[in-house]
Formats: C-alpha cells, structure tokens, sequence
C-alpha cells in the first residue's frame, strides 16, 4: 500500500486472530526482513541483529515446541486456556519471524570498548527493537497483521536445537503474522504533555 512513513506507523497494530494465509508472496516478505538488516541502524554499526523466517510447516512447529514446553510449566487446569491462545493467535498464522542478537558480536564490543562494556548488552536490546518495529510496521503496510511474543528464554534452547543456530543467537523476541480477521479497538492515549517536555 506504501503509506508515507507517519501513516504507516499510524496503523501498525498487534493483532491477536490471524489466518495462515498471505497477500503477499514468501519473497516479497523476505525482501522486507533484508531491508529491515540493510537499513536499520546499531550501536557502533555492530550489525548484531540476527533474524529467522519461519512459513509453513517450520511456522506450525515453533508454536507446537511451545505449547509441549508450557504444558509441562503451567498447572494443568490453566493449560487449555493457554493452549488456545497459542492456536488461535500465534500458530494460526502464515508465518514467525525470530529475532535474536548474536551475543559473539557484543562480547567483542565489549573486549573493544570496555569503557561501555555494561551498555552494549542494552543497545542490542535497542537494536532489536527497531528491526522490530520497522519489520513490523512494513508488513502492516502490506496488509499483514502481527503481533510480539516474548516465550524465551523458556524456548531458546529448543528453538536453537531444532534449528540448529548459534547457540550464541540469543532470542529476543517472536512475531507471528497472517491476515487480520479482527477489527481493533482504537488505541487509548496518555496525554501528551505528561509524555513530553520542551525546555527552550
């Protein structure tokens, strides 16, 4: 749709009823995510952010290796409520985007600079973020709805077993996406002036 970039971020949502289906192709969502490591920025341009696609099949096993890990955490009568969630939110959807920041290349930041040591682990974080609002808000723009999932660390080493990464790679974040077939609600804002401060 190409909105200009206020009206994009405007629309960006979290949508919680998605179906596994696309309005865009599996390559044109991937041209998004390579943007998205081409052109958002890092502290030091240290480049930390690292990001896996999963579609299909590989989409629908990250949520089932979820749900086998909460069974065993969450007491059993709470689980089928839990269970639904992941099926009718997460796993219901066309695809998950994995976000990690590769811990080899904040150590090295951190043996370089250690005047900053104690920062990097947090700029990463920041890092992260940004791929995940900018990665977020393009899909928006493309009709895709998503939202943000914070299952780790209770999956990392799972997720980094079954598909077989770094074990360096340390998972953010994950975001689900598929087609909305919900309405949201209008957002409720905080008034701006106890948000902001101008001092001239």
């Amino acid at each position: 749709m190409a909105r200009n970039f206020k009206e994009a971020l405007r629309h960006r949502r979290s949508y919680y009823s998605i179906t596994d289906s696309s309005p865009i192709s599996d390559k044109a969502i991937r041209e998004i995510i390579d943007f998205a490591i081409m052109q958002v920025p890092s502290a030091f341009n240290s480049q930390s952010t690292r990001i896996v696609l999963l579609l299909g099949k590989q989409h629908k096993r990250l949520w089932k290796i979820t749900k086998e890990i909460l069974k065993q955490l969450v007491p059993e009568k709470m689980f089928q409520k839990t269970e639904t969630k992941i099926d009718e939110s997460f796993a219901s959807g066309y695809g998950t985007i994995l976000f990690f920041e590769d811990q080899t290349v904040v150590e090295q930041l951190q043996n370089s600079y250690p005047l900053y040591a104690d920062k990097f682990p947090l700029w990463a974080q920041q890092t992260s973020a940004m791929h995940q609002l900018a990665i977020w808000t393009m899909l928006e723009d493309e009709g895709l709805g998503a939202s943000l999932q914070h299952y780790n660390p209770l999956i990392d080493e799972q997720v980094a077993r079954e598909w077989e990464l770094p074990f360096t790679w340390k998972l953010i974040a994950q975001m689900p996406f598929g087609i909305p077939t919900e309405k949201v609600e209008p957002k409720a804002f905080e008034p701006l002036d106890k948000r902001v401060l101008i001092f001239k």
